[in-house]
């Protein structure tokens, strides 16, 4: 990316106009994790009668609330992650890795062998 002044060892104005971070896409990878763990969660607990969201669509019934409230979520979470990481290069490793056991999470959590238990 760009050139290098090799003699100086620092780099010049159009390697800094040319760098490129990755924060704002990590922080929608993370983001979606959340959304993904958000409304798992909401399903979780509404199948144990600690959390009941309201009908926001009445033919959908509470899942139109809890659909809803897991996308505010995962919206408000993106918005604060990418003001933070915005201008960060960070490791996708462990964002990548949290947002995966995240969304594995929400697939477990809503299926239904597994909230018929509560």
């Amino acid at each position: 990316m760009g050139t290098r002044n090799e003699g100086a060892g620092t780099a010049t104005s159009a390697d800094a106009a040319l760098r490129r971070t990755n924060g704002a896409a990590m922080a929608a990878t993370l983001a979606a994790g959340i959304g993904a763990a958000a409304l798992g969660l909401f399903v979780l607990l509404n199948a144990a009668g600690v959390y009941s969201a309201p009908s926001i669509y009445p033919p959908a019934g509470g899942l139109s609330g809890r659909s809803t409230f897991a996308v505010v979520l995962w919206l408000a979470a993106w918005w604060i992650l990418d003001q933070r990481w915005r201008e960060r290069d960070l490791a996708p490793g462990p964002i990548v890795g949290w947002t995966v056991a995240m969304a594995a999470f929400s697939v477990i959590a809503t299926f239904p062998p597994v909230w018929e238990l509560f």
